[in-house]
């Protein structure tokens, strides 16, 4: 496999859980990360910020580049990427990450929250998308990944919490749409989206806290999928929606029990999937 010494990442909402984890998987081959996300003082139910998480990749063999961002705001990611060229030269690899959610009914979504949840994970991803693309296609294998779920039709996924299913799946029409549009240009744009819940802090703190937790798989599951995404050929590899295990087992790895967060639990599903 190749790997991603010198590479360039600029990961949304990299400043804990997938994002984060994503961002240290690519640090440990020496890449470059750029972290536009919104946290710069610890908060007591969401650890880390973009400073730790700098710390973290350099730690980790990489190096880092701390930028806030709100990504519902086109001024603030223009600025993270601009710093981000003239420190490393260009971007790579973009991972739309970050994301907001409510699990509620229509009749219990606030609009601040539908708005909130559309602004960040939809436009948020299209426009972070269209912002870093003059550098991607200036580059070498050059990837888009969404943390995103399979485009699947059902009433199942919509009919408890419409409005969030709605931008979760606004996130992945990108992927569809943009695939298409670039993939004579060389830009891979794929899905990433895990079997199981991931033990993040929206499992924690929104779905169930510790009982819940235990039933998880480890960020690390998500990031060796994402990794082994960013070395195929982007040429060969585009429009995919992937779910992590499926990637892994086409990598060759057949223990999955390594990624549980209690071996042999039995494992929450995802939504989506």
């Amino acid at each position: 496999m190749a790997d991603l010494k010198g590479k360039t990442l600029f990961i949304t909402g990299a400043s804990r859980g997938i994002g984060k984890a994503i961002a240290l998987r690519a640090a440990q081959d020496g890449a470059n990360i750029i972290i536009a996300a919104k946290t710069t003082e610890p908060k007591p139910n969401l650890p880390g910020t973009i400073y730790t998480a700098a710390e973290e990749v350099e730690a980790a063999g990489g190096q880092a580049l701390a930028c806030k961002v709100d990504i519902r705001f086109e001024q603030e990611i223009q600025a993270a990427i601009d710093k981000g060229v003239e420190k490393f030269g260009g971007i790579d690899i973009l991972v739309n990450n970050a994301s907001a959610i409510s699990l509620t009914p229509t009749p219990m979504t606030s609009m601040k929250r539908y708005d909130l949840m559309h602004q960040i994970n939809t436009r948020g991803t299209f426009l972070t998308s269209k912002l870093c693309l003059p550098h991607l296609l200036k580059g070498d294998n050059p990837h888009i990944l969404n943390i995103s779920p399979p485009l699947n039709m059902e009433e199942r996924w919509f009919k408890n919490h419409v409005a969030y299913t709605m931008a979760k799946f606004g996130m992945s029409m990108c992927v569809l749409g943009m695939a298409g549009e670039f993939r004579s240009q060389g830009v891979a744009v794929n899905a990433l989206w895990p079997r199981t819940a991931i033990a993040t802090a929206a499992v924690q703190n929104l779905l169930g806290g510790d009982s819940s937790m235990a039933r998880c798989r480890k960020v690390d599951i998500m990031s060796d999928a994402a990794y082994a995404i960013f070395n195929r050929p982007s040429a060969e590899c585009t429009g995919n929606f992937f779910i992590d295990d499926d990637v892994l087992a086409a990598e060759g790895v057949t223990d999955l029990d390594q990624y549980a967060v209690t071996p042999g639990a039995d494992l929450l599903p995802d939504f989506f999937v």
